[in-house]
């Protein structure tokens, strides 16, 4: 019988024993233990397999696995059981150390709302709930009475912020001190409250709380052995590592645990082969594929494995679909003109190199564009194709990984539209543009300029973003039928467009964009006459003409403050 696929199963356990294919990741172990650092960061996409890990390393080492309280049917070497067959079972040494340590594994995945009070008393609940999982430490000779009454008021979730805050070292003390051993420590999704307090206004509360559990749990604790931490982001030390400086950071750029989130290409071959789509490799790969975690190629796990679950449904955006990514969309939202012509290389296929800052400081992320470009790669929607360290700082050039980040970029763009206008002005915008129907074109356009002047531009004067965005309309809206390039030097003196149709009996486009700066004597009107001029003068039909297309519609589109003007030549 075929193996299952293990959408959504993050329980190793349940995994194994369950008859799903494993990604065989157990290597991760060795990789793990062999590293020096006593602390590990490894910020990884979303869905990349960080909580399957995370329970694979606590099934492997955790020492409670072998206690009979925890075993069915008496099986003593039922830890040992789940990793028969895979590579890890081949390091004798590592092995070794199979059940022989107490484990803290908790997940802040769930802690996450849109104020301060609920996601403090979910952190609660989940202090409870791994309280609750050791509770045969209240029964132990080795704590004592007053340790007891703190472990119970966890517990109860009757305990203060104080207590809640070192819960996790204080549960590392009772441990070693129970079983004579230090401590392995994995703690999942670190920053979902950090992200979240930063949408919903409590950053500054949910960084302090987290600075003083990591410090207790972390910083000099002589209970704790190793430490694995997961998340997406590396926030920057001085936020909540402050202190640590047994940390070792890990991100995608580096290649330690390279291999060890996402899948391979030989993995997915193997995955592809085994459920009989091997022809199918070569759309696998343009949909999903593209990530470079340090030397390595990685696929996304999560759409990989439901393309292969849902395979007669066709290729679908399934990472892009599992989130509401409103931080990602806040930011390109709110992004300046230069972030708008940055995009529009991207989307048209081409790349930016930009420098990398891994160590993001959510309460700064939008004070810089650079740091957006760096909260995008981080976060997985974007690739590095190239890197190299310049003066200490990562310089990468960036592009959109795969097929299904673009429908990401290309669904943003759109909403933007949408927010503003209907679908059906939207459509006719552009189906009138593209018909030649100029007259009807500058109606809808000019009631575009109008509604949007405030919704992309905050000052309400300045049109740039108006019109990148209906650039970047034009790049998602028309790009089956029509290649559509933009000509950029600095500034928005001059910056015209070109349409050019795949058919080359439709009409090809060119626009030449004007803005008159509000103290100038020249009229819209002039204005208008010199951007048709340029077109002419500057022949840039040629390459229209050189492609076959003789259909051509040449546009002058000048602004003043709210004024428009559209004039064909």
């Amino acid at each position: 019988m075929k193996k299952r696929i293990p959408i959504g199963i993050s329980n190793f356990r349940e995994l194994i024993n369950g008859n799903y294919y494993f990604v065989d990741k157990s290597l991760l172990i060795k990789e793990f233990i062999e590293n020096g650092a006593k602390i590990i960061l490894t910020p990884r996409p979303r869905r990349f397999g960080k909580t399957l890990n995370m329970s694979m390393l606590k099934c492997f080492f955790d020492i409670n696995m072998k206690e009979k309280r925890n075993i069915l049917n008496g099986d003593l070497e039922y830890s040992r059981n789940l990793f028969n067959g895979l590579r890890i079972e081949n390091e004798i040494d590592i092995m070794k150390l199979q059940g022989e340590f107490p484990v803290i594994i908790i997940s802040f995945n769930s802690a996450k709302f849109n104020n301060f009070q609920d996601t403090m008393s979910r952190i609660k609940s989940l202090m409870s709930d791994i309280y609750l999982e050791h509770k045969y430490l209240l029964d132990s000779k080795e704590l004592e009475e007053i340790e007891k009454e703190e472990f119970r008021k966890v517990i109860n979730k009757r305990g203060d912020s104080e207590l809640v805050a070192t819960a996790l070292g204080n549960l590392a003390k009772y441990l070693y001190k129970h079983f004579n051993k230090e401590v392995m420590v994995f703690i999942d999704e670190y920053d979902v409250p950090i992200q979240e307090g930063y949408i919903s206004g409590y950053y500054e509360e949910i960084i302090s709380f987290e600075r003083v559990m990591f410090t207790y749990l972390l910083k000099d604790n002589n209970y704790v052995d190793k430490a694995l931490i997961t998340g997406i982001l590396r926030v920057a030390r001085e936020s909540i590592f402050s202190g640590l400086n047994n940390l070792e950071v890990d991100t995608m750029l580096n290649n330690k645990f390279s291999d060890k989130f996402g899948f391979t290409q030989d993995e997915v071959d193997e995955f592809l082969t085994y459920y009989k789509l091997g022809d199918k490799k070569s759309e696998v790969r343009e949909w999903y594929n593209g990530y470079i975690f340090g030397k390595n190629v990685i696929y996304n796990p999560w759409s990989v494995l439901n393309y292969v679950e849902n395979n007669e449904d066709g290729f679908m955006p399934y990472w892009i679909n599992s989130s509401a990514n409103d931080l990602i969309k806040r930011l390109l939202l709110k992004g300046n003109q230069k972030i708008k012509i940055e995009l529009e290389d991207l989307i048209a296929g081409k790349s930016i190199t930009k420098a990398i800052d891994e160590n993001i400081v959510m309460g700064e992320v939008e004070d810089s564009n650079e740091n957006i470009w760096s909260f995008l790669l981080l976060s997985g929607y974007l690739k590095t194709i190239k890197k190299e360290t310049i003066d200490g700082m990562r310089q990468c050039e960036l592009q959109i990984p795969n097929k299904e980040c673009l429908i990401f970029y290309k669904n943003i763009i759109k909403k933007w539209f949408l927010e503003s206008m209907t679908n059906e002005r939207y459509e006719e915008m552009l189906r009138t543009l593209t018909t030649g129907d100029i007259e009807n074109f500058g109606y809808v356009f000019k009631r575009f300029v109008l509604n949007n002047l405030s919704y992309f531009d905050v000052s309400g004067r300045e049109p740039e973003k108006v019109y990148h965005a209906f650039v970047l309309g034009m790049l998602v809206s028309l790009s089956d039928n029509y290649e559509v390039k933009s000509n950029k030097e600095s500034g928005f003196g001059r910056y015209d467009v070109m349409i050019i149709p795949k058919d080359i009996l439709r009409h090809g486009i060119i626009i030449e964009f004007k803005k008159i700066d509000e103290l100038s004597k020249e009229s819209i009107e002039e204005a208008t006459q010199k951007a048709l001029k340029q077109i002419e003068d500057k022949k840039y039909e040629s390459e229209l003409l050189s492609k076959g297309i003789t259909n051509i519609i040449k546009l002058a589109i000048v602004f003043k403050n709210k004024e428009v003007e559209i004039s064909q030549g």
